[in-house]
């Protein structure tokens, strides 16, 4: 599975952690995530983050 980065703060999600402090379980793809997530750090919607290089 692909991690993904914020653009804003440089958060990277990665789906073998998940986010479990936010009710995301490890094993959750990117594309899977709830549509109201938000980046743990900084609060931005999932529409500013792209794939990490």
């Amino acid at each position: 599975m692909k991690k993904y980065e914020c653009k804003v703060c440089g958060y990277i999600y990665d789906p073998a952690i998940g986010d479990p402090d936010n009710g995301v379980a490890a094993g959750t793809a990117f594309e899977n995530l709830p549509k109201d997530w938000v980046c743990p750090l900084c609060g931005v919607a999932i529409e500013e983050f792209e794939e990490a290089k």
